[in-house]
């Protein structure tokens, strides 16, 4: 299993990161589950935009560029919406509603995933 670290303020932010490389996995994302608690992620690869339609629960979103440099913040994303394509951003992470706030992730922090 893979963590999420903001590098630029030494904090882990999620513990539990699923990666979403193929297109089937890309294309699912999150309609798997029911809810997704604090310690959860997905990390969804070539992607600057997403829905959340079919999905039960908000999303907060993470888009960064191909170094992990944040360059979107999208919060609280309810279901059965559309966040428009963010065209500096190559991927996104998905995460639990209120954790952008929770760690004031920023436009241009440094973000790093390990295993």
């Amino acid at each position: 299993m893979k963590q999420l670290w903001n590098k630029t303020q030494n904090t882990l932010l999620v513990p539990h990161l699923e990666v979403a490389t193929g297109f089937i996995d890309r294309g699912i994302g999150l309609l798997k589950k029911s809810s997704l608690t604090e310690n959860e992620g997905l990390w969804i690869h070539r992607c600057n935009s997403i829905h959340t339609f079919f999905m039960r629960f908000s999303i907060d979103c993470v888009f960064v560029d191909q170094n992990l440099v944040v360059q979107d913040l999208v919060q609280d994303v309810a279901p059965w919406k559309l966040v428009l394509p963010r065209w500096s951003s190559r991927s996104v992470f998905e995460l639990p509603s209120g954790l952008i706030n929770k760690f004031e992730i920023k436009k241009g922090d440094q973000l790093d995933v390990v295993s």
